[in-house]
């Protein structure tokens, strides 16, 4: 169901920071849009440039994001190393968005530091779109992951969804269990103690009503869970190396995991996987996590479309 009128013109010209600063409907209205670009390549974003400024690295999201903008007839400038900027010399932040601002129509940003993007949306005229800021936001990723769920299980309420491993550092993770504090579901949260997710996040769920539950036992997950949404346990996010040796392989989901808990769960990673999951699972008819990759470009067309204002003719 394409995107209606009213919905596209309040996207016009918006910044995508975090899923806080958009409401269920706008958020749904995104979805309902992608699905209308699941094949579209008509060049309805034709003359104009993204500018992708990539401070971390990156393979699904920087690719994605310039293959969506290509299909759709613009073109991409920017970089992936901060090495090969001016901020090496110094430069800073604002004054690097201030520039580019000069070459492009909108604005791809991945940075290391939380509140990034937010400060170079307050530099810019431009739509600013976070592509992951420290381990606060990663906004796309969360609507390429509802996606998938609504594709996956015909829904996005009344679900039994359980994340794996690292909830404290895991930006995926935050933006997507914000987003879904405000539809009916019921939560499995299964980490190590030390990387249980931040308190700010549980008193959102508790200020919206979900139903959740904490646990270091894999097992203690419903066995008729519905998503299963598995995180690397991020290394380069630990201040401390020995701590990180101790739960990097907290958690691994192979063919007997899941016959365990009914073998019909929908597997979900936003990747790169280490060994969370097996790779004998790649064939299970449940794994969505190279599902979720093909998405990222169908959602992605769908978010600079409707930012930049062109919407399918």
């Amino acid at each position: 169901m394409p995107v209606n009128a009213s919905d596209a013109l309040s996207l016009a010209g918006r910044d995508l920071i975090s899923v806080r600063d958009f409401t269920r409907d706008e958020l749904i209205a995104f979805l309902d849009e992608a699905e209308a670009f699941e094949y579209y390549t008509s060049p309805i974003l034709s003359g104009m440039v993204m500018g992708s400024l990539f401070f971390e690295p990156s393979t699904r999201t920087n690719l994605s994001f310039s293959s969506a903008m290509q299909r759709l007839g613009g073109s991409v400038l920017g970089f992936a190393d901060s090495k090969v900027s001016s901020t090496s010399k110094g430069e800073s932040l604002a004054d690097t968005v201030r520039v580019v601002e000069n070459y492009c129509d909108i604005i791809l940003l991945r940075h290391p530091f939380e509140g990034a993007a937010r400060l170079a949306s307050e530099s810019t005229r431009l739509p600013v779109i976070n592509a992951g800021d420290g381990t606060n936001q990663h906004p796309t990723q969360t609507l390429l992951d509802l996606y998938t769920i609504r594709q996956k299980r015909n829904a996005l309420e009344g679900l039994k969804i359980a994340f794996i491993g690292d909830l404290k550092y895991s930006r995926t993770v935050h933006s997507l269990i914000e987003t879904l504090s405000h539809f009916d579901n019921e939560l499995f949260l299964i980490s190590p103690t030390s990387l249980r997710i931040p308190p700010d996040f549980l008193e959102e769920l508790n200020a919206n009503g979900t139903v959740y539950h904490e646990d270091e036992d894999f097992f203690s997950i419903a066995q008729d869970v519905d998503v299963l949404y598995s995180t690397r346990i991020q290394q380069e996010r630990f201040p401390d190396a020995v701590e990180y040796e101790k739960v990097k392989n907290a958690y691994r989901i192979d063919r007997e995991t899941i016959e365990k808990l009914g073998g019909k769960a929908t597997l979900m990673h936003p990747l790169p996987r280490l060994n969370e999951i097996s790779m004998d699972l790649d064939d299970y008819p449940g794994a969505a996590y190279f599902d979720q990759v093909r998405n990222g470009v169908t959602v992605r067309k769908a978010v600079l479309s409707l930012l930049l204002g062109k919407t399918r003719v």
